[in-house]
């Protein structure tokens, strides 16, 4: 769970507050607009795209801001859900990091670039988010940057695209602004898990043993969280 409450938010800055609550009126816009004709975040991503099976990603081929060097996409095979977002920077902006000494796997030669994901969304059967989670590297076929540096690629995260949706990518973009104080509150608590198991199965690749798949997560709530950044401002 994340460590966020009212407390930790009054040692943020004023500055980052407001970053924070005006990203939040981006997220609430986005739904106001797709409430106006019965769609939601979720929707927009599966739009077209055929049958929702499991696992297939969506849309096909992901979503790729090739300025930004920013990435998501959409599937589903968790309980509790009806799916969830994974979000990441690779390419060159990840490669201004380097990994921490990880095996090496097929996937990894697959590609000509790295990696880094950064948080996912769970989304329920009404296309609002309900929690953030981090996972472990076999799950999304990344490369595995420590803590510091995957905060360090959080900030550049920017869908800025009209593709697939313009109002998903608007909500995307600062769904991750809105809710950063949790988020890095998750990634350094990834990287605590992911340690705590090492020590406990020495026998294994941490990284690729499928009994670590989540790595940290908190539930979360938009007009909860809107609700704490206007406390702590006031």
């Amino acid at each position: 769970m994340s460590r966020t409450t009212i407390d930790h938010f009054q040692t943020l800055p004023q500055s980052e507050l407001e970053a924070m609550r005006d990203a939040g009126q981006w997220v609430l816009e986005c739904h106001r607009i797709l409430h106006k004709t019965s769609d939601n975040i979720v929707g927009e991503v599966l739009r077209g795209n055929g049958p929702f099976i499991e696992l297939d990603h969506f849309p096909p081929g992901d979503v790729h801001d090739a300025a930004t060097h920013s990435q998501y996409y959409y599937h589903a095979h968790r309980t509790g859900e009806h799916g969830h977002f994974h979000t990441f920077v690779r390419g060159a902006q990840a490669a201004t990091v380097q990994p921490v000494a990880q095996s090496q796997m097929e996937y990894m030669d697959e590609r000509d670039d790295t990696i880094c994901h950064l948080i996912a969304i769970s989304m329920d059967n009404a296309g609002f988010a309900t929690g953030l989670f981090t996972t472990n590297r076999w799950v999304t076929a990344q490369n595995w940057f420590d803590a510091n540096d995957t905060v360090g690629l959080l900030n550049q995260f920017e869908m800025d695209l009209a593709p697939p949706s313009w109002p998903l990518n608007i909500w995307m973009s600062n769904m991750l602004r809105l809710f950063r104080p949790q988020i890095i509150d998750l990634i350094h608590l990834r990287d605590t898990t992911v340690a705590a198991w090492r020590t406990d199965h020495l026998n294994t690749d941490v990284f690729e043993d499928r009994g670590l798949e989540i790595t940290s997560q908190t539930p979360i709530s938009v007009e909860h969280q809107i609700a704490l950044i206007n406390q702590a401002l006031a």
